[in-house]
């Protein structure tokens, strides 16, 4: 038994770390099921999704492409190279719970569409890249938010990681290369980590 901890408290802990790790996985595997289902009917289509479910920068019917370009790839060898950070990263936030997932997930979206939309190049932008970033940064800063040593110490071994892909926020010369999607994701991720950040008790006079 922990010290300073009973017994049966103890155990509904590792029972709820089990269950958000199971959650975790799941959620994410079927979320990465889910985006090879897609490319495989996109590539029998000749990706013609792209054309019609990618976001085109400040387009007016392009604000609703902002809930399905996530789902879509260029081709098979830009969604493999998205999968392992993709779910390594879920993964991590999906074990805060779910609640701090979905919020991480939606802003970090939102993000990404929103940045893109706005200050997008030409043509149409698809990928998940930008929920790679958000779920990213928001690992990064939470620790410092919350004040937890093991979460900022987590931020630090996936910086050491992963820090790199940072420079995927700057802008590039390389024109197929989304770094707007890559910065508003990043953007969303940091805005989900401080709306999430435990509130302080008000002082009472």
């Amino acid at each position: 038994m922990v010290l300073g901890m009973p017994e049966g408290s103890q155990e509904a802990a590792k029972e709820s770390l089990a269950g958000r790790a199971k959650g975790g996985l799941l959620f994410m595997g079927g979320f990465v099921i889910l985006l090879y289902v897609i490319e495989i009917l996109n590539t029998l289509m000749r990706h013609g999704l792209n054309s019609t479910f990618g976001l085109r920068p400040r387009s007016v019917d392009g604000v609703l492409d902002i809930l399905t370009f996530p789902l879509l790839h260029a081709n098979l060898n830009h969604l493999l190279s998205n999968t392992l950070p993709l779910i390594i990263f879920g993964f991590l936030v999906f074990m805060s719970g779910l609640r701090v997932f979905i919020t991480a997930l939606a802003f970090s979206w939102l993000g990404s569409g929103l940045a893109v939309w706005l200050i997008g190049g030409g043509g149409v932008t698809v990928g998940a890249s930008g929920l790679v970033f958000g779920f990213f940064a928001f690992l990064l800063v939470r620790g410092f938010f919350n004040r937890s040593w093991w979460q900022i110490l987590l931020s630090v071994v996936l910086f050491m990681a992963y820090g790199s892909i940072l420079f995927g926020v700057l802008p590039t010369v390389l024109g197929y290369i989304s770094w707007q999607a890559h910065l508003g994701g990043a953007v969303g991720g940091v805005i989900a980590a401080v709306l999430l950040r435990p509130k302080t008790s008000a002082a009472i006079s």
